[in-house]
């Protein structure tokens, strides 16, 4: 299982645009890819379960991959992190 937490440092938050890249750069992955925000877990797959976290700015949150691909689930997900949404 890889895993990587991150700070997110864009000023609106993990939004619709964002969330949508992440979800999009996940399913591109044959591994399980969960996003932990606050206590909870989601489906870094679903839209509605990435949404339904509400991340703020500066929110630490933990991506997991676990799977026959997962380096380059993580390194694909990392990607789309430092782009648009945090460090």
């Amino acid at each position: 299982m890889q895993e990587k937490t991150f700070t997110i440092t864009a000023d609106t938050g993990v939004h619709a645009r964002p969330a949508t890249l992440l979800v999009n750069k996940a399913g591109q992955f044959e591994s399980d890819v969960q996003i932990s925000y606050n206590g909870k877990d989601v489906n870094l797959k679903s839209i509605m379960g990435v949404m339904s976290l509400g991340i703020p700015k500066d929110a630490e949150v933990t991506i997991k991959a676990s799977g026959s691909d997962e380096e380059e689930a993580m390194s694909g997900i990392t990607e789309v992190m430092s782009e648009h949404l945090g460090e």
